[in-house]
């Protein structure tokens, strides 16, 4: 008879400690920590980076995450019911999110928000902080001034410059008057004279 209370006592026991770890378990799991989705458009796919790491289609984006996306290829971040953003080409930016909105710091590029529960609040280089509403755009000063990338022309600038002075110091140097004279006042020394 001892020894059937033993056995209830030890069978209720693990019956509580089991309910404890399943409920804890529960409840380590019920953590809301929002998730946006990566979608990606575009001849590089498989190119643009989510914290330095190459993402896929599909890819869950957290907050605090950098995207980087590359030359011909966009990406659409949908946070659910928050809203959703898409980065051009060539864009970098530090984007997190949380139960009251989307908000970022853009590096480079542009980004147009698509929709938003709330106002989605950019960051942009100079430290201007744009608010933005469904269908507003925002860019940095270097992607609305795409130029600067092309590697013709700015350098030509440059070498103009130099290659003008040069002729410039070259002309002036020429037009003065010539005060050197040669061979005349020295003294040769020659082993044959």
């Amino acid at each position: 008879m001892n020894s059937k209370v033993w056995m209830n006592k030890a069978l209720s026991m693990c019956l509580v400690v089991v309910t404890i770890v399943a409920y804890s378990m529960v409840a380590l799991a019920n953590s809301e920590k929002i998730a946006g989705e990566l979608l990606i458009t575009g001849t590089n796919n498989n190119s643009v980076t989510v914290n330095g790491e190459a993402a896929k289609n599909g890819r869950s984006v957290f907050s605090s995450s950098t995207i980087v996306t590359p030359e011909n290829t966009s990406a659409i971040i949908n946070v659910g019911k928050l809203g959703s953003i898409k980065l051009a080409p060539k864009t970098t930016i530090n984007l997190s999110f949380n139960e009251k909105g989307i908000t970022g710091d853009l590096l480079a590029g542009q980004i147009t928000v698509l929709n938003s529960a709330n106002d989605v609040k950019i960051i942009t280089l100079d430290g201007k902080l744009t608010t933005l509403n469904a269908g507003e755009s925002v860019a940095t000063a270097k992607a609305q001034d795409d130029d600067d990338d092309d590697p013709g022309t700015g350098s030509w600038l440059i070498w103009a410059l130099i290659l003008g002075g040069a002729a410039a110091g070259i002309i002036i140097a020429a037009t003065q008057g010539n005060d050197i004279q040669l061979g005349g006042g020295t003294t040769v020394v020659s082993p044959n004279r």
